[in-house]
């Protein structure tokens, strides 16, 4: 890479380590640089997983106080997301890269139109609740770890989109408030991410220099994002992460 190259990559870090964890479509913005700068697909990929682990790593520890507040729902999300991405990582180094190119825009739409109407769906289920009201649900129940390990298998895998996508998950199934949702989807990203790049360092081909670059900005971008996810208003929150996810589905169909 030239020196223009690497500062290119190195922004690209920093704005998808924000992304990371404010609005989760970050590969969107790392893997078409690692893309035009000339590195395999392949190759790309599991450099992008590797390379913006640390975005997740420091948006978590920005976090922290969040995911303290539901200890149990914390070490789910881990766990499933975990076990889902060791699927995930194998599978892209099995299968031919253009396995997954004609649903996976499609999936992350129909993703972004969960996100959306996932507030309205909720209030209309508890008002049509006969007797008392339901006590929130403050846990993970099997419906919903089971789609946390997928979210997670498509994370080890490709992951563009798998912030929107556990954002969708945990908001259908837990009455947890979007500013800890997003708390989780950032330590969901960060569990996939850490599994499938234990896995590419020993299995794949990767190019450490587009990794150190995508690291020094992301693990930067990923806490800063973490105060700004934050602090802002969860109708303006839900209304980014639908957008981002619809202007990444956009890209990927053309």
């Amino acid at each position: 890479m030239t020196g223009t190259e690497q500062l290119i990559v190195l922004v690209a870090g920093l704005v998808a380590g924000v992304l990371t964890s404010t609005v989760g479509v970050a590969s969107l913005v790392s893997f078409p640089v690692l893309l035009a700068v000339g590195l395999p697909p392949v190759v790309a990929n599991a450099s992008n997983t590797v390379g913006m682990t640390p975005a997740s790593l420091s948006g978590s520890f920005g976090y922290r106080r969040e995911l303290r507040e539901h200890p149990v729902v914390t070490v789910a999300v881990t766990v499933t997301c975990a076990a889902g991405a060791v699927l995930g990582a194998v599978l892209l180094l099995a299968l031919p890269p253009s396995v997954f190119e004609g649903i996976v825009p499609w999936l992350i739409l129909f993703t972004c139109l969960l996100v959306g109407v996932q507030p309205r769906v909720s209030r209309w289920l508890r008002a049509r609740q006969i007797g008392d009201a339901p006590e929130p649900r403050t846990e993970m129940s099997p419906v919903t770890a089971f789609f946390a390990t997928l979210t997670g298998v498509y994370g080890g895998y490709f992951g563009a989109g798998s912030g929107v996508m556990m954002v969708a998950v945990l908001g259908f199934g837990t009455d947890l408030g979007l500013r800890v949702v997003n708390a989780l989807k950032t330590l969901a990203v960060l569990a996939a991410n850490l599994v499938a790049s234990l896995i590419f360092l020993v299995a794949a081909d990767l190019d450490w220099a587009a990794i150190v670059l995508l690291a020094a900005g992301s693990v930067v971008g990923g806490y800063v994002g973490s105060h700004i996810g934050r602090r802002l208003p969860d109708a303006l929150l839900r209304g980014l992460i639908v957008l981002a996810g619809i202007t990444a589905a956009i890209l990927l169909l053309r």
